[in-house]
């Protein structure tokens, strides 16, 4: 019995300078490793919509969107009043049309729809060229983020950041990125 309060006595007693030591080292072994650590975990915003509207490449790549967006809009427009016309006037006589005529209308209507349609889908693809800066502006984030030490970049808004500091927001450094890949591109 003696024997085994003294193995006790020596297990708590071992346990105990473990216990202080782990005290004692692990605050200094987190003051010594906080900065790799922070440095390892570097976490970093970008406004989006401020890159976009900022950089060079983003303001062309609008402008171009926009314009391309407003013609392929009037077109879209402009179709729709001629196929609402067809409509009516097949809703209102279509009823005292002959067979033939009737079916040419038909026939009409169904060419303008499709016309419509095809235009909504060159439209589309144009909104969708646009999303051609996001996939450049991936490698933009990588790249900016590996120079910088970052760990994370998140998208401000999209991310739901309702606060960052200043000093980890790195939407300028991505403008600058980005227009100077883009002024390389096009040489």
């Amino acid at each position: 019995m003696i024997g085994r309060v003294k193995v006790t006595m020596a297990a708590l007693t071992m346990l105990a300078a473990l216990s202080a030591l782990w005290w004692v080292w692990t605050p200094a072994v987190a003051q010594q490793a906080t900065p790799a650590a922070l440095a390892a975990t570097r976490v970093g915003y970008v406004d989006l919509q401020r890159i976009l509207a900022r950089s060079q490449a983003g303001v062309q790549a609008r402008e171009q969107i926009e314009k391309e967006k407003a013609a392929m809009q009037k077109q879209v427009d402009s179709q729709k009043v001629d196929y609402d016309k067809l409509r009516d006037e097949l809703e209102k006589k279509g009823q005292l049309l002959s067979a033939d005529a009737r079916r040419e209308k038909q026939e009409a209507l169904e060419r303008k729809t499709r016309d419509i349609r095809r235009l909504l889908d060159d439209l589309e693809k144009e909104l969708i060229m646009g999303q051609k800066i996001l996939r450049d502006l991936e490698g933009i984030f990588t790249r900016v983020g590996k120079e910088k030490g970052y760990a994370l970049i998140v998208e401000r808004r999209q991310a739901g950041v309702v606060y960052g500091a200043p000093e980890v927001d790195v939407t300028e450094d991505v403008i600058k990125a980005f227009d100077d890949e883009m002024r390389k591109a096009k040489k």
